[in-house]
C-alpha cells in the first residue's frame, strides 16, 4: 500500500500521464497558433491600409504645366512616356521658370530665402511643384483587398466624383519617406518623425547601456551580498515594472525643469525660444534611456552569471588581477547576452510613447531636429496622431508609418543580432 502502482494501476496511471501531456501539448499549440494568427491579422491590418486604389484631383493637371511653358518649343525627352508627365524629366532651369510663373511673387521670394531654388535636387522642385502648383486632393481611398476583389464597385464610385482620377498607390513611396509632416494627407510624410526617432533612440542607447553594463558588472563581480547590492538588485527589479507613463512624469520633473539649462542647451549657448524650456531630444532620449535602464542591467547580469566561474579562476590563477580577469574573459563571452538584452530594449525604447508625450513631443512639427536641444516628434507619436484624425486618407497614412517603423525596428535589430553573432562565433 502506498507504494508504486503495479499491473492495471500503472497501465492506467502511465496513461493518464500520457493524456495530461498531451493535452498540455496541444494547449501550448494552440496557444502559438493563436498568437502566430494574431501577428498576421495585425500585418493584414496594416498591409491592406498601405496600398490601394486613390481618387484624387488635380488643381493644376502636369500635362497642362508642360503644354503650356513649351507652347513654342518641343517638350524635352522622357517628359512625356507612356502617356504620362514627368516632372522630374525636366531640367532645373525649367522647373524653376514653372514654379516662378504660377505661383505669386512674394512666395517665391520665400522659397527663394529658405534655399535658392536652383540649388535644389530635382527631386526637391517636383515636390514644390506639386505641394505649390499641382495641388492634389485625395476625395476618396480605398484598401488593398477591395482594391483587388471590388474593383468594379471602385470604378463606378470614381466615375460619379467629377474629375476625379483613379490610381493605385502605394502609401510608402520615396516622397512619404522624405517629406515632412503636412496638414494634407497628399504631400504629408514622416522624414521628420523618422529622424526624431533615431536620435531620441541614440541618446537613450549612449546613455543607458555603459550606465547599465557597468551596473551589472558591480552588482554581479562586485557587490556581492552585500546589503547596498541587494538595495539596488530589489529596486531594479521594481523600477522593471513600473508603467511608462511614470518615467515620463520623471522626465519632466528632472530633465525638461530641474535640468532645463542642460537640455535646453543654455549652458552650452544655444538660445532657441522654441526649446529653452527643456522639451528637446535630449531630455526625450534621457527619459527613454531610464525607461530600459532596469532591463539591460536585467538581462546583463543574467549574461555575467553565465560565464562559467572556471574562466574567472583560470584567470585568478595566472596573476590576473579581479578587472583584468572581468575585462578579458567575462565581458567579451557574456557580450553575446548583453546584446540580447540591449536589441530588447532598443525595441522598446523605439515604441515607446506615453513618457515622450508628457516629456513634450511635438505632435506636429516639419523642422528636422539637427541635434539633441531641438525640438522633436517621433514615429509613434506621428501614428498616433494621425490616427485620431477623422479623415480616412490619414488612417491610410498611419498604416505606412507603422510600416516604416517595423522596417526600422527590424533593420536596427538586425545589426545588433548580427553583432552579438560575431561575438558568439568569436568566443
Amino acid at each position: 500500500a502506498g507504494g508504486y502502482p503495479e499491473g492495471r494501476q500503472l497501465q492506467s496511471f502511465v496513461t493518464g500521464r500520457q493524456r495530461t501531456g498531451q493535452l498540455w501539448k496541444t494547449f501550448f499549440l494552440a496557444a502559438t497558433v493563436a498568437g502566430i494568427i494574431a501577428l498576421f491579422a495585425l500585418l493584414y491590418n496594416v498591409i491592406d491600409d498601405s496600398f490601394g486604389f486613390v481618387a484624387y484631383r488635380n488643381k493644376v493637371a502636369p500635362e497642362v504645366l508642360v503644354s503650356e511653358y513649351y507652347a513654342a518649343q518641343p517638350v524635352p525627352e522622357g517628359v512625356l512616356y507612356g502617356g504620362e508627365v514627368h516632372l522630374a524629366a525636366l531640367p532645373v532651369a525649367d522647373q524653376v521658370a514653372i514654379l516662378k510663373g504660377r505661383v505669386s511673387a512674394g512666395r517665391f521670394r520665400a522659397l527663394e530665402a529658405k534655399q535658392p531654388l536652383a540649388e535644389r535636387s530635382g527631386a526637391e522642385l517636383v515636390q514644390l511643384l506639386t505641394a505649390e502648383v499641382i495641388k492634389p486632393e485625395i476625395v476618396a481611398a480605398w484598401t488593398l483587398t477591395e482594391s483587388l476583389f471590388d474593383r468594379a464597385r471602385i470604378a463606378a464610385e470614381a466615375e460619379k466624383l467629377s474629375g476625379a482620377r483613379l490610381d493605385f498607390r502605394s502609401w510608402v513611396t520615396g516622397s512619404f519617406l522624405t517629406s515632412p509632416q503636412s496638414s494634407k494627407p497628399e504631400l504629408a510624410g514622416v522624414r521628420t518623425a523618422i529622424f526624431g526617432s533615431l536620435w531620441v533612440t541614440l541618446i537613450a542607447f549612449v546613455f543607458s547601456v555603459p550606465l547599465g553594463v557597468g551596473a551589472a558588472i558591480y552588482l554581479e563581480e562586485y557587490g556581492g551580498n552585500s546589503r547596498l547590492a541587494q538595495l539596488i538588485e530589489t529596486n531594479i527589479n521594481n523600477l522593471a515594472g513600473v508603467p511608462s507613463i511614470i518615467y515620463g512624469m520623471l522626465g519632466l520633473a528632472v530633465f525638461v525643469r530641474v535640468l532645463e539649462p542642460l537640455t535646453s542647451g543654455k549652458l552650452f549657448g544655444v538660445v532657441d525660444p522654441t526649446t529653452a524650456n527643456g522639451r528637446t531630444v535630449l531630455s526625450a532620449g534621457l527619459t527613454i534611456g531610464l525607461l530600459i535602464l532596469p532591463l539591460i542591467i536585467i538581462n546583463a547580469r543574467e549574461a555575467i552569471r553565465a560565464v562559467p566561474h572556471a574562466l574567472r579562476e583560470a584567470g585568478y590563477g595566472l596573476g590576473a588581477t579581479k578587472w583584468q580577469t572581468i575585462s578579458a574573459h567575462v565581458l567579451p563571452n557574456a557580450v553575446p547576452g548583453i546584446l540580447t538584452g540591449v536589441i530588447l530594449a532598443i525595441s522598446r525604447a523605439l515604441g515607446e510613447t506615453a513618457p515622450l508625450v508628457v516629456v513634450g513631443a511635438s505632435t506636429f512639427i516639419v523642422v528636422d531636429p539637427n541635434g539633441p536641444f531641438a525640438k522633436f516628434t517621433t514615429l509613434p507619436i506621428q501614428i498616433y496622431q494621425w490616427t485620431a484624425r477623422p479623415q480616412a486618407e490619414f488612417q491610410h497614412l498611419a498604416a505606412g508609418a507603422i510600416l516604416v517603423l517595423l522596417v526600422l525596428l527590424l533593420a536596427m535589430n538586425a545589426t545588433a543580432i548580427l553583432l552579438r553573432n560575431k561575438y558568439a562565433r568569436s568566443y
